[in-house]
């Protein structure tokens, strides 16, 4: 009977996912043989998204329904729907889709993993010890604290350098997914709303011309959402708090703070000044199996593994042990953002087609600065954001300065339409929050505090008990407030 159910879901798999692929439209393939590189959004028909949406249901289902399961064969799952995607890419589209394919792990994937890498592995040489204790004073405070470190760190930086201390200050409580939750909100996106450094989506504004403090105009908005959301936690949180064991808090023995390894603080360092030079410098581009990367890319990337390596080096074991560290989390992240990259491949796709893509009926009916919020905002809450706010970015200019050189267009569009790139920059950056794939330290942190033993909630748990009652309230509020 087993084996009858594997063979049903598979027959199911197969139909819904790998036939639209091997029975395409008349005249397909020989359209896709002939297409271009950056002309493959607008042929791709939306279904060919279907693995992406097979990844996101299994992340978010199967920890549900089959635990042990995913626990032991997750990678394989994310290979899984990579491989239904990828071998049909490659039959129908052959040399465009290696180069697709290529491109996307050579310019994104490997850069990401690195630097998220980097940065796991320098925050766990960072060791808090003493007296800080969950109470919803500290935690508040802890919040704000990493709310502020965001835009200056990246919400990446400041993500992992407080997860660990929030952990380990809450450890003796019983009710705490809700401020892992809020974390994730205010630490891993909104606090990163305020300078290019905060977040990929306003480094890369500041890389087609905006300046740098420009994004200093959103700071109404970020403290608006951030007010309101430390307000709601403090509420939250003080309700739980009534109902812990306050034993375990006023038997523990209080201790000074200090900070153990304290040197990884110059790696960090090394680490955000990296990621400005490959965003300031520009000494050529290298090659690789046809894809151009930049040379000051190849060189933040060298850089940054300096940083993970001299920090394995110079950290003490019991530093690391204090701190709980395991490779765990990481490659976790790894292998599932492996099979999120492959199948994102075709919905980045069209939205780069703009118009003429599948996608095309969401470019089109974008008018308003709220639109764009809510546009921008909920397409970087399943899709990688920076590309998504360049999207955004590059049709408002095309709207409004049609014909003019970027540089001029940009320079105009700072002064004369502050509400339409506010609202693109804001909805990217915000509404990353949203889901736990939305912004690339959400799922990081979600890992790091399961591995804490902090049961988080599913992919949709997170969404229909926390984001959407939460966070969607907030965004309407944000819209009245500002669009």
């Amino acid at each position: 009977m087993e084996g009858k159910q594997k063979k049903r879901w598979g027959s199911v798999l197969f139909i819904l996912f790998v036939l639209p692929f091997i029975i395409p439209a008349p005249g397909f393939a020989s359209t896709a043989a002939n297409i271009k590189h950056d002309d493959i959004g607008a042929i791709l028909p939306l279904w060919s998204a279907l693995p992406f949406v097979g990844i996101l249901l299994s992340i978010a289902l199967f920890p549900l329904f089959a635990p042990q399961f995913w626990h032991h064969h997750f990678p394989k799952v994310s290979a899984f729907w990579a491989l239904v995607f990828a071998v049909p890419f490659l039959f129908f589209f052959k040399g465009t889709a290696l180069y697709q394919i290529g491109h996307i792990y050579i310019v994104d994937y490997v850069p990401f993993i690195i630097l998220l890498w980097a940065l796991f592995t320098v925050s766990g040489g960072i060791y808090v010890t003493g007296t800080l204790k969950g109470t919803p004073a500290v935690n508040a405070a802890l919040l704000l604290i990493g709310t502020l470190l965001a835009s200056l760190i990246g919400t990446t930086g400041a993500s992992m350098l407080l997860i660990r201390p929030v952990l380990r200050s809450n450890a003796w409580r019983k009710f705490k997914v809700h401020t892992m939750v809020f974390f994730i909100f205010l630490v891993s996106n909104i606090g990163g709303g305020l300078t290019p450094l905060g977040d990929p989506p306003l480094f890369l504004g500041f890389l087609h011309g905006v300046p740098f403090f420009w994004t200093f105009k959103l700071l109404p908005q970020v403290a608006f959402a951030a007010a309101i959301l430390l307000a709601v936690y403090f509420i939250l949180d003080s309700f739980y708090y009534r109902k812990e064991d306050k034993s375990r808090l006023q038997a523990s023995e209080k201790e000074p703070l200090r900070i153990q390894g304290a040197h990884n603080f110059i790696y960090l360092a090394g680490i955000i000044g990296g990621v400005l030079f490959s965003g300031l410098v520009d000494i050529g581009e290298v090659n690789l199996f046809g894809v151009h990367q930049t040379t000051a890319n190849l060189i933040k990337d060298g850089l940054l593994i300096a940083m993970g390596l001299a920090s394995l080096a110079s950290t003490k074991t019991e530093v690391r042990k204090g701190n709980e560290f395991s490779w765990g989390p990481i490659l976790e992240v790894a292998y599932l953002f492996a099979g999120i990259f492959m199948t994102i491949i075709p919905a980045l796709a069209m939205l780069k087609a703009g118009a003429d893509g599948a996608l095309g009926f969401v470019i089109r009916s974008v008018e308003t600065p709220a639109q764009y919020f809510w546009a921008s905002g909920l397409l970087s809450s399943f899709l990688d954001n920076a590309p998504t706010y360049l999207t955004f970015f590059s049709s408002t200019l095309g709207k409004f300065y049609p014909g003019m050189a970027e540089a001029e267009g940009v320079a105009r569009l700072i002064v004369e339409k502050i509400p339409y790139l506010a609202a693109i920059s804001a909805g990217s950056v915000f509404m990353g929050a949203n889901t736990y794939i939305g912004n690339a330290p959400n799922f990081m942190v979600k890992s790091i505090a399961e591995e804490a033993g902090v049961a988080m909630p599913s992919f949709f748990g997170y969404m229909f008990k926390y984001s959407i009652p939460i966070l969607f309230v907030l965004f309407i509020l944000n819209t009245l407030v500002f669009y």
